[in-house]
């Protein structure tokens, strides 16, 4: 993991190398549900950086911060600090390598099962 500050004094947050991130810990991360629309939403918009509060999701705020901690420490996003807010992106580039073609699988069967949902509402 990378140190919690740097020299400069500037907040910097604990991330797993690439070669920490585990296969276990991301399907894990993208297990939940609150999760997997985080996600969705970062790769939809591949490369942007996104605040916390940039996501309406249906949970408290803390257990929103739980929700991203969650997708840092697995290596699926990286946050930084810009100014007092959090920006997150998506890991792509890391999640492809470790694991070639599983991020776009994983969306792809989010994105069929979004839209099966929407066709039958009783689902």
């Amino acid at each position: 993991m990378t140190p919690a500050a740097t020299a400069a004094g500037t907040r910097e947050l604990p991330h797993p190398t690439r070669a920490e991130i585990r296969l276990e810990g991301v399907l894990h991360a993208l297990s939940d549900p609150v999760r997997l629309r985080i996600v969705r939403d970062l790769a939809a918009d591949s490369g942007a950086l996104f605040s916390c509060s940039h996501f309406d999701l249906p949970v408290t705020k803390s257990t929103t911060t739980y929700h991203f901690r969650v997708l840092r420490e697995s290596g699926v996003i990286r946050q930084t600090y810009r100014g007092t807010a959090k920006m997150n992106g998506l890991r792509r580039d890391d999640l492809d390598i470790v694991f070639p073609g599983l991020l776009d699988a994983l969306l792809d069967a989010a994105a069929r099962q979004a839209a099966a949902s929407r066709r039958d509402p009783l689902r």
